[in-house]
């Protein structure tokens, strides 16, 4: 009679998630206060303001964010052609910590782009590098356990999200932007090291070449696999058009809302439990409810409903798009009671981040397993990188409206809550037709066959 052993974790994945967890305390502290950085504390080389205006901000903040996630194409080539994942991940994360440290020590317009553009080179070269590793992890001997792997991963992204997003408004506001970017930086610094101490576990496929992955990329089955994805993409695109400005535009919503929190109640009435958020601090609840929803969502909600309906990527991703529209919906009528000279709590915000990190749960963590899985395997980092230009189009799309939006004189012709009405239909159409085409797409899944030598 034989047995079947349970399948277990790789002994790598401990690093990796920790790794993870530290660079994204790194990466969302420093954005959780980019656009209060920008709008209040930048100077000249005299020391005195320069403040960028809300659009100037905004339009900045997602042409960053676009940079980050065009750069992990680059990173996806250099790794699976020259360096490997490992080594790729190592030496961009030291340009990473470099980024950091401009930041922390320059408050100019000038010290804040060369600190933006390293940390957008960095960050996002590791991006592909980093998620695909997590799947080189596994073969068929434990690919049971990918999806949840995946998704312990994006726990841990959001931890340190989390932590980044509760901790530097409040090393702005106190010591100023020199600490404030300065912890981020130290963060980075430590996920390197844990990175590193990880080498001897991981299970390290080796690069193939440029010769390969030409061959790959315009292979029969890769071209299919690319030019498919590459097509539910662009709608998904829109997405993060309207989940990155939860970073920007719900910020200087923020700003005028009331943001104080009373817990004081029966014999609790110590003054410190009653206290007001930093508008950048509000965005902190999306990693706190990610880390609540994915184990409810993947171990109870899923599952219960996959005995009635099949659940399956791409009807998540589309029921996602609905999701996001409502978010932005919530948004928009706190915006038009602020726009009557009204003063709404932040309790609106919290609702349509309920719906909207529901919404991320429903489309980027299933895109990011899903991509993996649909690419083939010489050209898993190519494919997670064309992944995260989905991303970089959805900033671009979000700054470009604002550059357009703006009039000569400064004021912008999408006011107040129509901004907002606008980015709803915006998505609401995509989502619509991404339901059409997901229709037509034919899944092929593509996973490690062996674990190959470590390097």
């Amino acid at each position: 009679m034989t047995t079947t052993s349970k399948p277990e974790y790789p002994k790598g994945l401990p690093y990796i998630v920790g790794n993870e967890a530290s660079e994204r305390f790194s990466y969302y502290g420093m954005r959780a206060i980019l656009v209060i950085f920008l709008t209040k504390y930048v100077v000249d080389s005299m020391g005195n303001p320069d403040h960028l205006t809300a659009e100037e901000a905004k339009a900045w903040f997602h042409l960053f964010a676009m940079g980050v996630y065009l750069f992990p194409i680059v990173g996806a080539v250099i790794s699976d052609a020259y360096w490997g994942k490992y080594r790729t991940i190592l030496r961009l994360s030291i340009i990473y910590c470099l980024g950091h440290l401009c930041l922390a020590l320059f408050e100019t317009r000038i010290g804040f782009i060369c600190g933006l553009s390293l940390i957008a080179v960095g960050s996002g070269g590791i991006k592909p590098c980093v998620s695909a590793h997590v799947g080189d992890q596994f073969d068929k001997s434990n690919q049971s356990l990918l999806d949840k792997a995946f998704a312990w991963f994006y726990f841990s992204i959001n931890l340190g999200a989390f932590a980044g997003s509760m901790i530097t408004p409040v090393l702005l506001h106190n010591q100023g932007p020199w600490l404030a970017f300065g912890v981020p930086g130290i963060l980075m610094s430590i996920a390197t090291l844990l990175f590193w101490m990880g080498r001897k576990t991981f299970v390290h496929v080796p690069p193939v070449g440029i010769a390969k992955i030409k061959e790959s990329v315009f292979s029969p089955a890769g071209f299919k696999a690319i030019s498919s994805l590459a097509v539910l993409y662009i709608f998904v695109a829109f997405f993060w058009a309207l989940y990155d400005q939860t970073g920007s535009s719900w910020v200087l919503q923020a700003d005028a809302m009331d943001r104080n929190v009373d817990l004081r109640f029966g014999p609790f009435q110590a003054s410190w439990l009653a206290f007001e958020l930093y508008p950048s601090q509000i965005q902190s609840i999306n990693p706190v409810l990610i880390m609540a929803f994915v184990p409810i969502f993947y171990n109870f909600i899923f599952p219960k409903v996959n005995q009635w309906i099949r659940v399956t990527p791409l009807r998540k991703m589309g029921a996602g798009f609905v999701l996001t529209a409502a978010s932005f919906g919530i948004i928009a009528i706190a915006q038009a009671k602020i726009d009557a000279g009204q003063t709404p709590s932040m309790m609106w915000q919290l609702a349509a981040y309920v719906v909207i990190t529901i919404a991320e749960v429903f489309i980027s963590i299933t895109a990011l397993e899903f991509s993996y899985t649909q690419a083939p395997n010489a050209i898993k980092s190519i494919v997670m990188g064309i992944f995260f230009l989905s991303v970089s189009l959805g900033n671009f799309i979000t700054a470009a409206v604002n550059i357009i939006i703006q009039n000569p004189d400064g004021s912008s012709k999408l006011t107040g809550a129509e901004y907002f009405w606008f980015f709803t239909g915006l998505v609401l159409v995509a989502g619509i037709l991404f339901m059409v085409v997901a229709k037509f797409y034919q899944e092929k899944t593509h996973i490690q066959d062996t674990q190959e030598a470590i390097e």
